[in-house]
């Protein structure tokens, strides 16, 4: 990692900061208060905070997508100087580096590196590798085509995923199946990362796959690079010369139209985030644009800067904040403090230990950020 210092578009920030305080914080904290609350109200209220187990979309379903789309916003202010240098091998190291440590530390958030255990090596599983891939795909064609190509792109990865999943046929899997045990995407994991893809063991000399993990991540690469990209584009309607009122009208409808046509594409191909089709895709990436402009109008355009501080503690670290959540548990020291309480405490033991979890993080980044001090890969 490299200490820098720099100003960036600070609704950006504050966005990424939102998202990573979902992730690091707030569902550390949500998911114990609903077992010692236990009532069919506040279970209701968490379906907002969960996954969806197939086909279907919550506002927790979000999170990844966004932390993937807000790495394609702030490419076109971390790259735009390079594109007219004939000489690219210093961004491409740059790339490269990122692509690589990113790849590893999404090994290290599942356990595959921490656990010195070679039977619990998988090579491709986590969020940051996802943003590793789409990083790659998006930053080669921001530095190489314009930016009608770029959108031809996206539009073709889109389709080309489609058609693949819908007209091949293999196995048993695919030709238009889209059940959690016979999707291509499933197939292709299956064949391309066998015993090293997540949950995958090995009985007798043959590989056994989990029943419960059916993420995907070969196929999906392509739309990993279409969720960057949608933030690229949205990072150049935020960079250009336009004034600020046509940029949120160009942020909210274009919004407003992926929605639309991402849920009407999802009659036919269905929204699953699990293999992220290509109409998850449009409707993640229509709501990112959602929250893009409104948090870009709020702060940039309407000024509006008290009480956000907070959230630049996290958006400011935001690869540290997901280290320190995935990779170190501080429970431990919470389980020591509080040792005591938990007679008194009861159900909301665990509750109490989880949000000093969440505080402590929350302390180390605050010093980072009070020290000027901001890591990224």
């Amino acid at each position: 990692m490299e200490q820098v210092v720099y100003k960036r578009l600070e609704s950006l920030d504050v966005l990424r900061g939102f998202d990573l305080f979902c992730l690091v914080a707030l569902e550390g904290v949500l998911h114990p208060l609903g077992h010692a609350i236990d009532a069919s109200w506040y279970y209701s209220f968490l379906w907002g905070f969960s996954h969806v187990q197939w086909e279907g979309f919550s506002s927790w379903d979000l999170v990844m997508p966004l932390f993937m789309f807000m790495a394609g916003v702030s490419m076109p202010f971390a790259f735009s100087r390079y594109k007219a240098m004939p000489d690219k091998m210093a961004v491409y190291r740059r790339i490269g580096k990122r692509v690589c440590l990113l790849w590893i530390f999404g090994m290290m958030c599942q356990g595959n590196l921490l656990g010195l255990d070679p039977e619990r090596i998988y090579l491709y599983s986590n969020t940051l590798q996802a943003i590793a891939v789409g990083y790659l795909i998006t930053a080669m064609l921001f530095l190489h085509v314009r930016q009608t190509v770029q959108i031809v792109a996206a539009v073709l990865l889109l389709l080309i995923y489609w058609a693949a999943m819908q007209f091949i046929s293999v196995d048993g899997f695919g030709g238009g199946n889209y059940t959690p045990d016979g999707n291509l995407a499933e197939w292709i994991d299956r064949v391309v990362l066998g015993r090293f893809r997540d949950g995958a063991i090995v009985q007798d000399g043959q590989v056994v796959f989990s029943e419960s993990y059916r993420y995907t991540w070969i196929l999906s690469s392509l739309n990993f690079g279409v969720t960057v990209l949608t933030g690229l584009f949205a990072g150049q309607i935020l960079k250009s010369n336009l004034v600020q009122k046509r940029k949120l009208q160009l942020l909210f409808g274009i919004g407003i139209v992926m929605v639309l046509v991402g849920w009407l594409w999802g009659l036919q191909l269905p929204v699953i985030k699990k293999i992220w089709t290509s109409s998850m895709v449009l409707v993640s990436s229509g709501y990112c644009f959602l929250l893009m402009g409104l948090f870009y109008y709020w702060i940039d355009y309407k000024g509006h800067r008290k009480y956000i501080t907070w959230l630049k503690v996290y958006g400011m670290n935001s690869i540290v904040a997901y280290m320190l959540a995935n990779v170190i548990s501080f429970r431990c020291i919470g389980t020591s403090l509080f040792h005591g309480l938990e007679q008194y405490t009861g159900n909301y033991y665990p509750v109490l230990i989880a949000v000093s979890n969440a505080l402590i993080i929350y302390v180390i980044l605050w010093l980072l950020y009070k020290r000027n001090i901001f890591l990224k890969v």
